[in-house]
């Protein structure tokens, strides 16, 4: 096999590629503009590749570190290098270490640039592996994280590494190929692929290098109903159709952003059409997906909720490199950058934005994001806890309801969260969770939805939960200062209550709570209130819209990483925090139980003492047949029929749907100015509902018949099939 790569004879000689990173720097630090001296677009590439390694300063200490700690064999003090399996391999480590001081070697203000010592312990550290080769039982090292650090000393420093250990380490790296069993494609095929590019830049190979750049540029398409990117711009990892946007999908939008920059104006660019799509999904999918476009929200992760750090904010790296690529969409794009490099108070964003391939709902104001995440019998509730990771998430996609000002409001609460109190979320209170192995499950039901006119939206749930003998029906209202939760035919047998949870979240400030027309700061520990006007912590307020008790808790937790995350690197130590959570207990035995409540966000105690309910929401109805809010001030309705009926909106005016759908309609007077309509269970091909307004709305895919006599409009909505069925058709301006 090593005889395969012959052609590494043909690289730059060590001379001449450390003479061009230092003229390279040396003349991008000065501004001076010069030609490449790259010979072909090849080389160019690879330079572009070589750069990008070096763009990071180098930790002066962290690289004497471990030059001093090194063990003669090459190994590194701390690494258990016996543990191979799916919950260790540390040994990702060790092969870090070897591209942390590789970088340290080449960087041109590096004071280890060219260091004997430092290219000796890289060596050392690389015969150690190839001697023992370690393969872990976990695939993803073996075919990505181990030959993608490999591949990064080889290019940075293998031009002066001993030929033989060059070759005996390229079998390793060739784990990465693709017809690997993690090349699947719309997968990691694109990681995979572009492992195997870098390896053939490094070995000269320019014909199998092309090849593969087709590979990569291919994978940028839609595969609605596979693995993959889909056709509202969710990402789907596995064919459980859970969201992985902004865990495997952002890896693979990185993925390719990476090659559209170093291929740009070479003869291996991608085309215009596959950059389009890639900047609609970063911005359509990946951003929409983030709190303010910028956190890694709650609501729309996994398993990762149980590593330290998963709800980080994200840099304007990517964003940078799509703007260095393209103009389109530029200016959505810069807004982007802004807000991750000057912060989120510069959040001019509002949207609502139902990722119907998925299940997500999210909606952003310039002063708060908040999501909705359900299931259906379209798709699985959660991920499977691969890995020992994310073992207690039987319920958050139980119509979960995160609600961000900060970004920060769930940052690491995971360790001591109870998770059968989930934001949004109805749960019947067990004992104790079921196993890990019973986290993933398929839904019940197939009217789970929302209807949105990329504005204002609303969501429903016919929750029935697959973990409990537990119904519901549940709907949230989105407005621009507050939104309205709803639950109605809520059921449930036996002994154990069932809770509604408005929030869990971390503690911050006094908690305040209005009972009549008395306030009071609560004081930590465990509260009942009965019947309460608002509660308020945190800049948010919230409102109890019909008569409920509710119990409060807040103070300190304490809990454990491993609780939720077996991995061998989870911390060990307990962690205590300030916890705040506030619910409606229904009690036992539930029959026909109901919760009425709404929030609003971003407010001060001021703003919340002087909201007033009757002068902007009026509840429609609530029932098992239909749900619906009016906004007094923003002239809009808002309904949820779960089966036929009728609805009076106000001031003389009808809604009859002859089935089940939601609407929105914006109003002025008894004229509906403008209309979306969606049907979440997906069986219908054309709506059917009457208003006694008479409509004049533009649009293609509706037509409206005039009874003249009965005064009454008859509309007719063609709604949309296949790959867009569950998302919404917008009438009028």
């Amino acid at each position: 096999m090593i005889q395969n790569y012959s052609t590494a004879k043909g690289r730059l000689s060590s001379f001449g590629s450390n003479l061009f990173i230092g003229l390279l720097f040396f003349f991008l630090s000065t501004g001076i503009t010069v030609a490449l001296p790259a010979s072909t677009d090849f080389d160019l590439v690879k330079e572009r590749v070589v750069k990008e390694y070096l763009t990071s300063e180098v930790d002066k200490e962290e690289i004497q570190q471990l030059l001093t700690s090194q063990n003669p064999d090459g190994t590194w003090p701390g690494i258990n290098y016996q543990d191979v399996s799916r919950t260790g391999f540390e040994h990702y480590f060790h092969t870090g270490n070897m591209v942390t001081l590789a970088k340290a070697y080449q960087h041109p203000n590096s004071t280890f640039r060219g260091s004997p010592k430092v290219k000796q312990a890289i060596s050392n550290a690389l015969d150690h592996w190839v001697q023992n080769d370690y393969f872990c039982d976990n695939w993803w090292y073996n075919q990505i994280g181990t030959p993608n650090n490999l591949v990064a000393v080889m290019l940075l420093l293998g031009d002066e590494l001993p030929e033989e250990l060059v070759q005996a380490t390229q079998p390793i790296i060739g784990r990465a190929h693709l017809n690997a069993s993690g090349a699947r494609p719309s997968g990691d095929r694109i990681k995979i692929a572009g492992i195997l590019a870098k390896n053939l830049l490094f070995l000269g190979e320019k014909e199998k290098f092309e090849t593969v750049l087709k590979v990569i540029e291919g994978e940028i398409k839609f595969s609605t109903g596979s693995r993959g990117l889909q056709r509202d711009f969710s990402f789907h990892h596995r064919v459980d159709r859970v969201n992985n946007t902004s865990s495997y999908g952002l890896g693979y939008a990185d993925a390719f952003v990476e090659w559209l920059v170093y291929t740009a104006a070479t003869q291996y660019s991608f085309s215009i059409d596959k950059v389009e799509i890639l900047v609609d999904y970063y911005l359509d999918g990946i951003s929409k997906n983030l709190a303010f476009g910028k956190y890694l929200e709650a609501g729309a992760k996994n398993r990762s909720i149980a590593r330290p750090g998963a709800l980080h904010g994200l840099d304007a790296k990517t964003p940078k490199k799509l703007l260095q690529a393209t103009d389109y969409r530029k200016g959505d794009l810069e807004e982007i950058v802004k807000i991750r490099e000057e912060g989120i108070h510069k959040v001019s964003l509002s949207y609502g934005k139902y990722f119907w391939q998925t299940e997500f709902f999210t909606y952003q104001r310039p002063g708060f994001f908040t999501s909705v995440r359900m299931y259906s019998i379209r798709n699985d509730n959660m991920e499977v806890p691969y890995n020992s990771e994310g073992l207690m998430n039987h319920h958050r996609g139980d119509g979960t309801n995160h609600l961000s000002i900060t970004g920060k409001e769930y940052f690491d609460i995971f360790p001591v969260m109870d998770f059968q109190k989930i934001p949004g979320a109805t749960i019947l209170q067990k004992e104790k969770l079921p196993d890990p192995d019973q986290i993933q499950k398929s839904g019940y039901t197939d009217f789970v939805g929302a209807v949105t006119d990329d504005l204002y939206g609303s969501v429903a749930f016919d929750f029935i939960s697959p973990h409990d003998p537990l119904k519901a029906r549940k709907s949230w209202f989105f407005f621009d200062k507050e939104y309205v939760c709803l639950g109605a035919g809520i059921n449930a047998k036996g002994k154990q209550e069932v809770f509604t949870t408005l929030n869990q979240l971390l503690l911050k400030g006094e908690v305040y709570a209005q009972i009549g027309h008395q306030m009071k700061i609560l004081e930590s520990g465990k509260h009942g209130l009965k019947n309460p006007d608002w509660i308020y912590h945190d800049r948010v307020g919230y409102f109890m819209l019909a008569p409920q008790d509710v119990e409060l808790s807040f103070g300190e937790v304490t809990g454990n990483w491993t609780s939720i995350n077996r991995q061998t690197r989870a911390p060990q130590e307990d962690v205590t925090k300030e916890v705040f959570s506030l619910w409606v207990n229904h009690g036992n035995n539930v029959r026909q139980e109901s919760y009425a409540y709404m929030i609003l966000p971003n407010a001060s105690l001021e703003e919340t003492k002087a909201y007033r309910i009757d002068d902007q929401i009026e509840i429609l109805a609530n029932t098992l047949e239909l749900q619906a809010v009016r906004h007094k001030q923003l002239l809009q309705v808002q309904a949820n029929f779960y089966q036929a009926g009728k609805l009076d909106l106000g001031d003389g005016l009808e809604l009859t749907m002859d089935g089940p759908g939601l609407v929105l309609l914006h109003l002025d007077g008894q004229n509906i100015v403008k209309m979306a309509v969606s049907d979440p269970s997906r069986k219908l091909d054309k709506m059917h509902l009457q208003l006694n307004s008479k409509l004049n709305l533009q649009g293609t895919q509706h037509r409206v018949a005039w009874d003249a006599e009965h005064w009454i409009s008859k509309v007719t909505v063609q709604l949309p099939e296949g790959e867009f069925a569950g998302s919404s058709v917008i009438l009028g301006d």
